[in-house]
């Protein structure tokens, strides 16, 4: 982790930037934007720069990084490579330029792809100079080793592809010992045929070349081996031989992690040893081998791992016994028949021999040579006389030894070790910067993490690595907690020895008492306690919202128990920025989770609907569950004289309840690893990343449906035939008037393939015809309530595409740009299931309850009947409706509309004039219904319809109906008597109508027997909802919960699917037991846009170095899935669109983009609807940097408030504005700057949101001001992905305030950049306008633009143009001026915590009203605020009594200067 400081110290400065040599020869020969007077290409400059730049600055991060930003490799490098010509230092130079792309995690191989003849070439030469000793430097070499891990990690392109498959096929098998390779083949004789056709088909001239190959991987592990057994014990060590040693093991490791490479080569790395020559290097035993030891320990399972190489199908723990045994009974045949001195071992049972003891026991005492012939029996070395010949091999007794042991011992079982595993982290583990890296990740260095890239070996594999990443980062995160709560609790070693907490934090409290008031016996075959509880008092004299929060704690919510024994004496000041644990003396951490809060008597209070009645006095006491397995090892430790864990705790911390499910999921994947997971078939090999991306499209699928009833999605014939283009229209009837939806659509093409059985000649082109047949909805009943609900959305061909996958069996992928209509599309899909498919049940998944809320919100708006629905999670609440749509609320609601319907039964009895009591339960109704209202229905149908076939008269039907005097409350009249048929549809109407009141009550039925909530809610999730609705962590918090009940589902949906992470994704595939060994899931529908910004995660070692920032979505999209790429967007003007779209395939504007007036509009006070704003430096100062990774520039953020305030004066509303950056400092400081310029101000007050671009992904606003703050290197904006989000926020306007001689430098940002730099680059604007205008988006205002030259002026004016408007408010506003402050007299903040480097991970809340904001904020202890206060009383004080010209408005209302001051206090600096 040494690395990861690298990076940091004094960055360069801009003037220093453009005097740089680097700089200077872009200019010269490459840079894009000088690109008329390029000189020609000279290898000299790259021999040059490769010495003097990479190689001579000992391969420096920051010349490397200016090189590749400079488009190094694109212009120069790539483009003038040649395979004959071209010299090490030019192959090097490519090597290090891709590596540093990766690092950046910016694309890599787009130079390659558009020139890619000279590939094959330069791969060779790499090769080469990997095996090369002398000439290339172990830097050098190391390079290279990183390079081909990515080559290897790139499978999914297929240049790269093309390559290094010839590294790693059968044919490799070359280079194993003739015995070794015998054996094998003989096992698996279909492979003995493919060696046979290698032979035969090696082309003579190529032979030399293809052995080279074939051998590539073998001669440099023997090259690694040679090199790792130069190491001494002691005595002084490269490090650079370390590094490389290391990520030799990363490069291994890969290989044996991916089928493709791991299928033959891990039998090639077994029969080089590497593992146990490894395993005896002396770089294990010395302390700078210590991430080596942790990536051989990953080596050591992954070469071990439970799958069959032949077939790539996972081995049970049966298979892997299986495969121990014979290899241990070969050895004892072997033993028994070549060397009597085994004697004894060969005749013992397996299980007392197949341990390391006993091995060794057997084996230590036999001879160098006799050693040497069991191996040799064995194929395990080569015989003698081969000896010369492999002189790599080593035969010493040692080696042999281990060799042997290691081969037969008995595998430990993974499984039993991760049940053991104690699942909540200790601080062991927290703060073991090995296992939880630092934030800080610099990318350069390897780590011994797993990582999630395109495939696994098996869903055991897909699991374990999810599962350790997912325990790590959370971790991590808990960390952070931890050192936040505790520093605010400020403890103190008092005068007497004792804890004294000088602070006090909302989410922690110091324990009064604590008692483990059960230990349980362990179950039978368990070894830990089967449940230990304990009961925790803390005293809650803090403020009532605060009392509320610890009160309101959940049954399961995690909670962590601290010691605490501090050596800083009181008054002691504490600082994020130095080592915690000395600092507040912390010494133990344990979780634990609540089961609930003891009443009076000391009983749990069960949680339920009901609120819990009030308790006396501020002491609680909380009943907690403790970690069996931990309590277990603490209570060995304590019994071998270490202290006891249990009585020394005295702090107990809570986390928010969003970032404190990680015990939830994490025993989650847990049990999926416990239990056979079933995915269906047709998903399983892309879980896995292999097979036919394409098998599990619904064209492939051999159940697709040819005949689907559209329902409401088309509006009419017209918008169904725009919506099929290339398809051939037929329609079953001519009359026109009867062409209205809803219209069911067969398929003609799918008909044929269903008949053909799948099998359609290639040769033959189906003609694609929709036979269209348009249905009518029987009617509902009389009542103008019963219409359905329909429709009215004009769907694209896209959309509609993407409707008809979503209807198919399959899975579906729809990539939705911004603005595309994702949730409408999704919203379809399920509206067309429920109605296509009545029995079957869709479960609905978001990663935000905001987006689910959005969509249960618009399905609510369609043809779906309200007690079919169902929103699990606690994020119902935010609902933007009346209803209660959660598991309480939907038994309420059913309890309600049972006596609503059973009121309707008492009326419909009451008009009928039938005696007795039959509305009394749904028994008696149902019984009712069949004994007098189908009897008389019957009757009714057998005079209107008489048996003779004989006409009656129109009368007949409204004098034969029953239920007239039940109708007498619809609308008059009830029968029109204009026509037979529309009579009888209206009388059918009606009988529908009460039929369906008995069709409900039969299925509230259930509601009568069941007497307690819990029961009633079971059976309504379980049976009566059709459409459920959840969050992906509340799938992943619930998922035991949910299968116990036998919760069942046949179709998934999933919004926002690229936001998910990868195992979160997965989980909602498994919350049901299979039928029969097979999954029932029959459609699997996920939208996302994998080109806007993946998942937060926070530690940037695991988002980097393990890809766990990859969604599922993201990684099948990568793998060639085939998507549905939504093509209209509705969201932005066109021209602001075209910021963005250049990143989709085809994205267009839908046609209310053009003709809707907010968009025929211009944006008032402003020349452009966009603009990128040139910010320089202010004061000499661009960017800074107070804290690592905090990144501010003063400059821009009174620049953007600038704007704000200048767009509040002519009259924009507030909550119509946003304002973006990038980095987590500027936020800060921009909310800052607000509070003290405008935030109380009534003319201007506060926008709608101050945040960042990640924070606000999925939210838009009609005009957004964004920040970019960075002057010296582009940041994380090279990632597309958040430029697009940042594009693509703002509907009508978006104003850019950034450094432009930076970022329009950036390849990657080139396309957006070219655009916003063909406008001037500063701001032009029309203050003579006011909100609304009239003026045409496509007119210029009159007269000529005020032009902003830079910030000051831009302050300046908007300070003259307040002073005009409160002059000509005069009488309003008469003691309205004041001193006001300077812009950029405002001091730079510091943070007082932690704020993380991810831009979407800091933990404040976003929310503009600012009690809601500032609420840590008034946790800080009284003397740090009035330290603050005095900070900014000095930092806003101007000169008194005199109007500055160049000075911002702070306030209007002359309030007291003090409690203005304190309102300037709040900063938000969690």
């Amino acid at each position: 982790m040494a690395n990861s400081n690298l990076l940091k110290g004094p960055a360069p400065t801009v003037d220093q930037i453009n005097a740089d040599r680097i700089t200077q020869l872009a200019n010269q020969y490459w840079a894009p934007h000088t690109s008329e007077n390029h000189l020609q290409f000279d290898h000299k400059i790259v021999e040059d720069i490769y010495i003097q730049e990479i190689r001579g600055s000992s391969f420096a991060i920051r010349r490397i990084m200016m090189l590749e930003f400079s488009q190094y490799l694109e212009n120069y490098l790539w483009p003038n490579y040649s395979s004959n010509a071209s010299s090490h230092a030019h192959m090097m130079s490519i090597v290090v330029m891709v590596n540093e792309k990766f690092r950046e995690r910016v694309p890599a191989w787009e130079p390659f792809k558009k020139h890619p003849d000279h590939f094959p070439s330069f791969f060779h030469q790499v090769l080469e100079a990997c095996l090369e000793e002398n000439q290339v430097s172990l830097r050098e070499q190391t390079a290279l080793l990183v390079f081909l891990n990515h080559c290897f990690n790139s499978m999914e392109v297929d240049l790269i592809r093309e390559q290094v498959k010839r590294l790693v096929s059968l044919s490799m098998w070359i280079s194993l010992q003739a015995g070794r390779r015998e054996h094998e083949l003989k096992a698996v004789p279909k492979w003995r045929k493919y060696w046979k056709l290698i032979k035969k088909k090696d082309n003579p001239d190529m032979v030399d070349r293809l052995q080279w190959e074939r051998t590539f991987l073998q001669r440099i592990m023997i090259k690694f081996m040679k090199l790792l057994e130069t190491i001494e014990t002691e005595g002084e060590i490269e490090p650079e031989k370390v590094h490389y040693c290391e990520r030799f093991l990363e490069l291994v490791i890969d290989l044996e992690a991916l089928l493709p490479t791991r299928r033959f080569f891990n039998t090639v790395l077994d029969d080089c040893h590497l593992v146990v020559r490894s395993h005896l290097s002396n770089l294990i035993k010395r302390s700078e081998g210590n991430l080596f030891s942790q990536l051989l320990d990953m080596l050591k399972f992954y070469s071990r791992f439970e799958i069959s190489d032949e077939t790539g199908d996972p081995l049970t723990d049966h298979d892997m016994t299986q495969i121990h045994y014979s290899k241990i009974t070969s050895l004892q045949k072997a033993a028994f028949a070549k060397f009597p001195d085994l004697r004894s071992f060969s005749l013992a049972n397996v299980a007392s021999v197949d341990t390391r003891e006993t091995l060794l026991k057997h084996f230590r005492p036999l001879s160098n040579d006799m050693l040497r012939e069991i191996a040799m029996y064995l194929n395990l070395v080569p015989p003698v006389d081969n000896k010369e010949r492999e002189a790599w091999f080593r035969y010493d007794s040692e080696f042999l030894l281990e060799l042997l042991v290691s081969r037969h011992e008995r595998r430990a079982s993974q499984l039993e070790a991760l049940n053991e595993m104690p699942l909540y982290p200790t601080e062991e583990i927290i703060w073991n910067e090995n296992i939880v890296p630092t934030e800080y990740f610099s990318g350069e260095g390897c780590l011994a993490l797993p990582k999630l890239n395109l495939q696994f070996l098996t869903l055991h594999d897909y699991l374990l690595r999810n599962f350790n990443l997912f325990r790590l980062e959370s971790t991590y995160e808990i960390r952070q907690d931890i050192e936040d709560a505790v520093s605010r609790l400020s403890p103190w070693k008092a005068e007497d020895g004792s804890v004294f907490f000088g602070g006090w934090a909302r989410m922690a409290q110091p324990i009064i008492n604590f008692a483990v008031v059960e230990v349980a016996k362990p179950n039978i075959g368990e070894k830990r306690p089967s449940r230990v509880r304990a009961d925790v008092t803390v005293n809650l004299s803090v403020r009532r919202e605060i009392k509320s929060e610890w009160e309101s704690l959940r049954k399961h919510d995690v909670c962590f128990l601290i010691t605490v024994r501090p050596v800083c004496n009181i008054g002691t000041q504490f600082t994020h920025t130095q080592p915690f644990i000395p600092q507040v003396g912390l010494v133990y951490v344990r979780g634990c989770e609540i089961e609930g809060m003891l009443d009076q008597n000391g009983r749990v209070m069960e949680e339920g609907p009901e609120p819990k009645p009030p308790l006396p006095g501020d002491t609680r006491t909380f009943r907690v569950w403790l970690d069996c397995n931990q309590y277990r090892t603490d209570m060995d430790l304590a019994s071998q004289g270490k202290e006891d864990v249990y009585e020394t705790f005295n702090i107990i911390m809570r986390r928010k309840p969003k970032e404190n499910n990680f015990k939830a999921v994490l025993e989650t994947i847990r049990e999926l690893m416990n239990t056979e997971c079933v995915v269906p078939d047709w998903l399983h090999d892309i879980i896995l990343g292999y097979g036919d991306p394409g098998a599990a499209h619904y064209s492939r699928m051999p159940n697709e449906i040819p005949t689907l009833d559209f329902n409401d999605t088309f509006l009419d014939m017209d918008h169904l035939r725009a919506s099929f283009p290339g398809h051939e229209i037929k329609v079953k009837t001519n009359d026109p008037t009867k062409l209205v939806p809803p219209f069911r659509l067969t398929f003609e093409d799918v008909m044929k393939k269903n008949k053909q059985n799948g099998k359609v000649d290639e040769d033959e082109k189906i003609k694609k015809v929709i036979v269209v047949e348009p249905h009518v909805i029987p009617s509902r009943g009389p009542y103008p309530f019963n219409e359905p609900k329909k429709n009215t959305i004009p769907f694209t061909a896209t959309q509609v595409e993407a409707i008809r996958a979503g209807l198919q069996p399959g899975l579906t992928l729809v990539v939705g740009p911004p603005g595309t209509g994702k949730t409408d599309v999704a919203v379809q899909i399920i509206s067309n299931i429920y109605h296509n498919f009545p029995a079957q049940r869709t479960l609905v998944v978001t990663h935000s309850n905001q987006a689910l809320n959005q969509l249960f919100e618009k399905i609510i708006a369609l043809d779906v009947d309200e007690r079919h629905l169902l929103r699990l999670g606690h994020g119902e609440e935010a609902l933007e409706t009346e209803k209660d749509f959660s598991r309480y609320g939907r038994v309420n609601y059913v309890l309600a509309k049972r006596l609503d319907l059973l009121t309707e039964v008492q009326r419909l009895q009451e008009s009928l004039c039938v005696s007795g009591d039959v509305a009394y339960t749904c028994e008696t109704a149902g019984h009712f219904f069949l004994y007098q209202i189908f009897a008389r229905w019957e009757r009714f149908l057998s005079r209107v319809r008489p048996a003779s076939g004989k006409i009656v008269p129109v009368r007949i039907i409204s004098n034969e109906f029953p239920f007239h005097r039940f109708f007498d409350n619809a609308p008059k009249p009830l029968f029109k008597g204009q026509s037979y048929e529309e009579d009888m549809e209206i009388a059918e109407g009606c009988f529908r109508y009460i039929e369906k009141i008995f069709t409900q009550l039969e299925e509230f039925r259930a509601f009568e027997l069941l007497r307690s909530g819990l029961d009633r809610s079971k059976y309504l999730l379980v049976k009566e909802a059709k459409i459920i609705a959840m969050t992906c962590t509340h799938a992943a918090l619930k998922r035991r919960e949910l299968v116990d009940l036998g919760f069942k589902y046949d179709n998934i949906l999933m919004e926002e699917s690229a936001q998910i992470l990868e195992i979160e994704t997965f989980i909602p595939l498994l919350l049901q037991n299979p039928q029969d060994g097979f999954s029932r899931l029959k459609r699997w529908i996920m939208i996302g846009d994998h080109h806007q910004l993946p998942p937060v995660i926070k530690n940037m070692a695991f988002q980097k170095y393990s890809n766990m920032e990859q969604s599922l979505f993201t990684r099948i999209v990568r793998l060639g899935v085939p998507t549905v790429d939504l093509d209209g967007q509705g969201r932005a003007r066109a021209s602001i669109c075209n910021l963005y779209k250049w990143r989709y395939k085809k994205l267009g504007n839908l046609p209310h983009v053009e003709y809707w007036p907010e968009y025929k509009i211009a944006n008032p006070g402003f020349w452009y609807d966009f603009q990128l704003i040139n910010v320089e430096d202010f004061n000499g100062v661009g960017e800074s940097e107070p804290s690592p990774y905090f990144y501010q520039n003063l400059a821009e953020a009174e620049y953007v408030v600038a704007t704000f305030m200048y767009m509040r004066l002519i009259g924009y509303p507030a909550e119509k504005i946003s304002i973006l950056t990038t980095y987590n400092g500027q936020k800060h400081l921009i909310r800052d700057v607000i509070n003290i310029r405008c935030a109380t101000n009534p003319l201007i007050g506060r926008p709608h949101k101050v945040t960042t671009v990640d924070k606000y992904q999925g939210q838009q606003n009609d005009y957004i001001l964004l920040s970019l703050v960075r002057t010296r290197a582009v940041g994380h904006l090279r990632d597309v992905r958040r430029l697009v989000v940042a594009m693509s926020r703002a509907r009508l306007g978006l104003y850019v305030f950034a450094r432009v001689s930076l970022f329009e430098n950036c390849f990657e940002l080139t396309p957006a950049f070219g655009q916003l730099t063909d406008r001037p680059q500063q701001l032009y604007l029309a203050p003579h306008e006011s909100y609304p205008t009239e003026r045409l988006a496509d007119a210029q205002p009159r007269g000529s633009p005020h032009v902003a030259e830079n910030m000051p002026q831009m302050a300046s004016f908007v300070y003259n143009f307040y002073i005009e408007k409160v002059q000509a408010m005069k009488s309003m506003y008469q003691d309205a001026q004041k001193v006001w402050q300077k812009p950029g007299d405002h001091k730079a903040i510091t943070p007082q915590r932690f704020v993380p480097q991810h831009p979407g991970g800091d933990r404040d809340t976003d929310s503009e009203e600012e009690d809601d904001r500032v609420k840590e904020e008034q946790d800080i202890v009284l003397g740090k605020q009035v330290e603050t206060e005095t900070n900014v009383q000095k930092a806003s004080s101007g000169p008194k009594g005199e109007v500055v010209v160049e000075m911002i408005v702070n306030e209007v209302e002359d309030v007291n200067e003090e409690a203005e001051e304190n309102e300037g206090m709040n900063v938000d600096d969690d």
